[in-house]
This record gives C-alpha cells, structure tokens and sequence, in this order.
C-alpha cells in the first residue's frame, strides 16, 4: 500500500487502464472467436459479416496504447486470408 497520495492514485490509474486494455484485448478475441467458427463452418455470408466486425474493432483498438498498429495490421490480413481462402473453396 503506497503512503503519498500521488503514488495511490497512479496506483488507481494502473488498475483502470489495466481493466480497460483486458476488456479491449477481450472483446478483440471473442469477436474473432466468432470469425473462426463461421470460418470452420463453412459460411461465408456469416464470416465476412464477422470479418467486418474483427478488422473494424481492430482499428479501434490499435488507435489507443492498447494494441500497436502493425500487429492489428498483421492479424488483419491473416483473418482475411483465411476469409479469402473459404470464399475460393466455396
């Protein structure tokens, strides 16, 4: 427990950025969740809709401190290749 106020409160300032970044790193997982499993089905029509939600909470997420841009860049395209690769099949 910190005895100046000041490092409490960057204390209270960790723990809130802390939770932010899990729920935004969460969110980024369960939407992709989404898109693998509409993937490993076989629906097109259902991926390329979770395809859109993934690369637009990606952008989302990589205009904070959370994420860097390359690796939202980088997760991007391997989702659309995998996108890419269904809709050649199909």
């Amino acid at each position: 427990m910190p005895n100046k106020s000041h490092r409490a409160k960057r204390v209270r300032q960790s723990e809130s950025r802390r939770a932010r970044n899990r729920w935004r790193k969460r969110t980024i997982k369960d939407k992709t969740d989404g898109f693998m499993k509409a993937i490993q089905t076989g629906d097109v029509a259902a991926a390329e809709v979770a395809f859109k939600d993934v690369s637009r909470q990606l952008d989302k997420v990589s205009s904070t401190s959370t994420m860097h841009k390359n690796t939202a860049a980088r997760r991007k395209s391997r989702l659309s290749r995998r996108l890419r690769d269904l809709k050649q099949k199909a």
